[in-house]
């Protein structure tokens, strides 16, 4: 099996900063790509943001785009979202993803809040 723990929420002011972080381990596997989500209350799960993990190609949903950043360091298999600029609306529980199978993300973390205050 395959575990992701996500690391980083809090709570912060609005125009602060935040980088949350997922460490993937467990048996071995192959690594395509890894993301977030994330799901605010009372709304659908939404796409943020992904990477691919040999190319480094980077993927992010319209409204992070310009704030968040997402990185990777392929010899710790761990991702990095850095979130800059955060507005109220980024409050939401945010979900590291992992796809260990083309077209899929198979694997998901327990989730890690981010509060955002006006």
């Amino acid at each position: 099996q395959v575990q992701l723990v996500e690391s980083g929420g809090g709570l912060v002011q609005a125009g602060g900063s935040l980088r949350l972080s997922c460490v993937a381990s467990g048996r071995t596997f192959t690594n395509i790509a890894m993301g977030w989500f994330r799901q605010a209350p009372g709304k659908e799960r939404e796409f943020v943001a992904a990477i691919n993990w040999s190319a480094g190609t980077t993927y992010y949903a319209d409204s992070v785009k310009g704030r968040f950043t997402i990185s990777r360091d392929n010899a710790k298999n761990t991702e990095y979202l850095q979130m800059n600029s955060l507005k109220p609306e980024d409050t939401a529980v945010y979900y590291c993803v992992l796809s260990t199978i083309r077209g899929k993300y198979d694997y998901w973390g327990q989730g890690t809040q981010v509060t955002v205050s006006s």
